[in-house]
């Protein structure tokens, strides 16, 4: 049996604030209504979301279309980069993510290792497809988390796909259970 996970790295977000409760720029609010447009074609079943706002505000639009609520699982947010709350400048995480990718069990004091991240987005993602068998499930996360996810099934996901993403991004990942079959990128 088939299950199809669209992995969602969400929509462009603000950038300020702490980074669970960043909510979305105007071009964010706009992509998350044209999400609606592109996967009301899938015949979505659920849909799953990180706790950050960001994820959660980019894929509420589509789960009220098709009469859901939101599914909030604590192990798709973002990976911890560092302890405080405070967003990392955009060339700080740069820099943290090239030597995150070439030692994976690499982080800063009191952050998480891509390892580390990777085992809870996969632990997560596990318990997805085996309470969703049979299901086409929207899975709203973030550009770190939703790589290393990624990379597990396939280590051709790595830096320079987390580099070539865009908010939005959607890829429909098949699954012959815990077997990944198919990748297709479906945002245009």
């Amino acid at each position: 049996m088939k299950t199809f996970i669209y992995m969602l790295r969400h929509c462009d977000s603000l950038k300020t604030g702490n980074e669970k409760d960043r909510g979305l720029t105007e071009k964010g609010v706009t992509y998350a209504q044209r999400l609606i447009k592109i996967l009301q074609e899938e015949n979505i079943n659920t849909v799953i979301s990180s706790p950050y706002t960001r994820s959660v505000l980019t894929v509420q639009p589509l789960a009220e279309h098709i009469g859901q609520n939101v599914v909030i699982i604590e192990n798709l947010k973002e990976r911890v980069f560092s302890p405080g709350k405070k967003r990392l400048s955009d060339n700080e995480l740069q820099c943290l993510l090239e030597k995150s990718f070439e030692e994976p069990d690499f982080s800063l004091k009191g952050g998480e290792s891509n390892n580390e991240c990777q085992r809870r987005g996969i632990d997560a993602l596990k318990s997805i497809l085996h309470t969703f068998k049979g299901q086409k499930i929207v899975v709203g996360t973030h550009g770190a988390v939703m790589t290393l996810m990624m990379g597990y099934f396939d280590s051709s996901y790595g830096l320079d796909f987390l580099l070539s993403t865009s908010k939005p991004d959607i890829y429909r990942m098949e699954f012959n259970e815990l077997e990944l079959i198919d990748v297709t990128k479906i945002w245009k």
